[in-house]
């Protein structure tokens, strides 16, 4: 049991009070207290990527986003006992309070969940061509480009093997016999690589079609993402919300260099923006999805994982997404590559 001191907030506090809380330590969590130091709920990571989505803005209270039926513990509570709870319920941590109601201390369930093997499969796409990080892979697939000293790809293995996913399928194409010779069957990266070949490129979803024995969840990544996501609290939010596919979003925003120009419908000015900034949600390229989504995939079609989604929003089915505020650089382009060279030293070391 950890304590909460540097865990909890008040009522009052802003959302944005409360982001620096989880941003400063690895829980992910925030305990709000009344002054008698008795629980009025919990606010989690997922909470405020929620709403965010909402429109809620971070100066905004943080009763807006409590959840103020929270799951909790006993103090006499045994850790099986715990365990169980946190188990049936897919969550991470867990406020312990004693006979009085009164918190005193929290249970990192994620600890544990983090040593043991997860049965989800992680498909990661790393066929493609790298075109414009020529001349650097004229020769050298872009998942083997080196950053920090080993390849992107290696990073993202050893980074889902962290949170206990091991069972790795490669989705590989172009120089694939370069990719298999590197990582083999990933017993060096204490992971299980397999591999799918594709004759001829079939896009970001298209492979998927082939994959064998799904029965949970599994996510998908592109090969060339250097992040510092928890895949853990991705799974998570998946299942809690049970939605059907799950899609990383990441905020871009965009200055109009121009004077945005206002009118109505007779064409009379109304209202002038001077180079105003547009914010828009992107693809992420890391993407949880439900087993049975792969019926939305016709055999040896090329397809892309925006147009998967949108055939399964066509058929009604849940979908949701999930905002990222951790590090996350797409290396495209030779300038993304240059800023992964330098952002992994104080990003991941």
């Amino acid at each position: 049991m950890k304590n909460i001191s540097k865990l909890t907030i008040f009522p009052k506090a802003s959302i944005k009070d409360a982001l620096a809380i989880i941003d400063s330590g690895a829980m992910k969590i925030c305990i709000v207290l009344d002054d008698h130091k008795k629980l009025i709920g919990t606010i989690s990571d997922g909470d405020i990527r929620r709403g965010l989505l909402k429109g809620i803005q971070l100066t905004d209270s943080i009763d807006k986003i409590i959840c103020k039926t929270p799951l909790i513990a006993y103090i006499h509570e045994t850790k099986d006992e715990i365990l169980a709870k946190a188990t049936k319920h897919q969550i991470f941590q867990i406020p312990i309070l004693n006979n009085n109601n009164t918190v005193v201390g929290i249970e990192d369930i994620g600890e544990f969940f983090t040593q043991i093997s997860q049965p989800n499969k992680v498909i990661l796409m790393v066929g493609g061509k790298g075109s414009r990080l020529k001349p650097l892979t004229d020769h050298t697939p872009k998942p083997l480009l080196q950053i920090g000293g080993q390849p992107i790809l290696e990073n993202i293995i050893q980074n889902f093997g962290k949170y206990g996913f091991n069972n790795i399928t490669l989705c590989v194409n172009h120089m694939s016999e370069l990719i298999e010779d590197y990582f083999k069957d990933g017993s060096h990266l204490n992971v299980k690589i397999s591999y799918l070949k594709e004759s001829t490129p079939k896009g970001t979803a298209g492979s998927l079609k082939c994959l064998k024995d799904i029965s949970e969840p599994f996510l998908v990544m592109n090969g060339d993402l250097l992040t510092k996501i928890n895949f853990l609290h991705l799974l998570n939010y998946h299942q809690q919300n049970n939605s059907f596919a799950t899609m990383c979003i990441r905020e871009f925003d965009f200055q109009v260099p121009y004077g945005v120009v206002k009118v109505n419908e007779n064409q009379q000015i109304i209202g002038i923006s001077e180079k105003p900034t547009k914010k828009f949600y992107v693809n992420a390229g890391i993407y949880v999805l439900h087993p049975d989504a792969l019926s939305f995939i016709d055999h040896d079609e090329h397809l892309n994982m925006p147009q998967l989604f949108q055939r399964i929003l066509d058929n009604n089915r849940k979908t949701y997404s999930f905002p990222l505020r951790e590090y996350w650089l797409d290396i495209g382009q030779h300038i993304d590559y240059q800023k992964a060279q330098d952002d992994f030293s104080k990003e991941f070391e």
